[in-house]
């Protein structure tokens, strides 16, 4: 949710930040002219000039129109070209295209796309995916929205309940059950004057607490109406928040005691290890939902659970042939080529070596972001978690969801990331977050840490910092 907030951080003035805006506005409009005239055309076919509204939120007067993208680098259509950090918002956090995908897909693409019938490639999935995650039984989705509505769905029918509990802030894709958020008076906001879905019953289908609030999650599990709580081992999505210390054995705990399923989106977590953030961290999910990543950005989600749900799903429902009992799936899930695409990323794009050089370069980033920090004296924090890493207005690490939302300040983050664009450096539109792709040398993040040397040496010189 976009908001008028400005962090008591921020060290400019309005008027000072007004015009640093402006400057850098009129360089880009003079770097982009061809993307802004397509921007210009595309306004009398495409909502708002794009065809997916997030494509619309970079912060830039217009969008970026792309030409091409190869391993961590963007160029657009007026030929300038940038170091992504971004990487489709984790879809291509890998590298673009990496050739693993590119040989099999142009393979399969040539033996069929899809024919609503399996192929082993299904098994060699499913056998990584279990050896990775620790969870034997895997199903195949679109989107990782997908994965989690198809996993709320399984939670509803097993435990006759109909609400959802997640995190206030959180984002788990366009899902009903998780777009409200906690109101000023602390309780499930019904109404708002920025209501992302009116219609939606939210007292009927939602609860949600504060991530790291063990006193609220309790009470909340104790209605005993959820059938799940869904949540993000680290949440992504709104600043960077990490887990305090036992959180996750916990929130465990409280989910068996209250008879919820325990639900771990690791779309953005994966980043975290070679079988995300369950397998570094030794959690016990009863599903996982992941998606973006897995395919080198081919759209595809998968979902995994226990043998003891796998057994109440046939118990409770009887098999009918192999159909599903519970309309999930559409015709175009587990196709041949995205699956195809899938088992080449796995096996060959997303290895333990990848993951060595994500973590490396993971921490020059945020060494080297602390120093600048340092440097001039910005009372400013950086979360580090797995090949991800973020920049926050607020001294110390943000403890939940209110607390990172409360900092954020969009016309600063919106300031800073145009001042990256205009010198060839993209990362995640929507707040801080940078992502360490295998394919990035040490050069390439030395040139993000430059970027940013200047960008806040001129803020801290202006707001009288060293």
């Amino acid at each position: 949710m976009i908001t008028e907030k400005k962090s008591p951080y921020r060290l400019v003035t309005d008027e000072q930040l007004a015009a640093l805006r402006a400057r850098e506005d009129a360089l880009f409009q003079k770097r982009t002219t061809k993307s802004k005239r397509t921007f210009n055309r595309a306004q009398e076919m495409l909502l708002n000039g794009v065809p997916m509204p997030w494509m619309g939120d970079w912060g830039t007067s217009h969008p970026i129109f792309v030409s091409e993208a190869k391993g961590n680098r963007v160029t657009d259509i007026d030929g300038n070209q940038y170091v992504d950090f971004c990487l489709g918002d984790t879809g291509a956090m890998f590298g673009h295209s990496p050739e693993a995908t590119i040989k099999a897909v142009s393979k399969q693409v040539r033996r069929g796309i899809t024919t609503m019938m399996p192929t082993e490639d299904a098994l060699r999935i499913g056998q990584e995916l279990g050896r990775r995650f620790g969870l034997p039984l895997w199903q195949v989705a679109m989107t990782a929205t997908e994965a989690n509505r198809y996993v709320i769905r399984i939670c509803r029918t097993l435990t006759g309940r109909p609400k959802v509990l997640s995190m206030n802030e959180s984002y788990h894709g366009s899902l009903d059950e998780t777009l409200p958020h906690i109101g000023p008076d602390g309780r499930l906001e019904l109404r708002s004057n920025y209501d992302m879905n009116p219609g939606l019953p939210k007292d009927a289908l939602s609860r949600v607490v504060e991530f790291n609030d063990l006193e609220a999650l309790e009470r909340e599990l104790a209605h005993k109406d959820c059938a799940c709580v869904l949540a993000e081992p680290v949440m992504t999505n709104c600043g960077m928040v990490l887990p305090a210390p036992r959180y996750h054995e916990k929130l465990r705990e409280l989910c068996t005691k209250y008879g919820a399923y325990l639900v771990l989106d690791e779309t953005h977590t994966f980043s975290n290890g070679y079988g995300g953030y369950t397998k570094a961290y030794g959690l016990e999910p009863d599903f996982i939902t992941l998606g973006k990543s897995i395919a080198g950005g081919i759209p595809v989600a998968v979902y995994g659970f226990t043998k003891e749900v796998a057994e109440r799903i046939n118990a409770s429902f009887g098999r009918k042939g192999v159909s599903d009992p519970m309309g999930i799936g559409g015709t175009l899930s587990a196709n041949t080529f995205a699956i195809a695409a899938m088992r080449a990323t796995l096996t060959k794009v997303a290895t333990e070596e990848a993951f060595e050089k994500m973590f490396a370069g993971q921490k020059r980033l945020s060494d080297g972001l602390d120093a600048i920090l340092q440097k001039y004296n910005i009372p400013w924090s950086v979360t580090r978690s797995g090949a991800r890493c973020e920049l926050q207005f607020i001294p110390t690490l943000p403890k939940n969801g209110s607390e990172a939302k409360n900092h954020f300040d969009w016309d600063l983050m919106y300031y800073t990331h145009l001042f990256l664009a205009n010198r060839g450096l993209l990362i995640t539109p929507f707040h801080n977050m940078m992502l360490i792709p295998p394919v990035a040398t040490e050069a390439d993040i030395d040139i993000l840490i430059w970027g940013w040397d200047d960008c806040l040496a001129e803020i801290a010189g202006l707001g009288g910092g060293n």
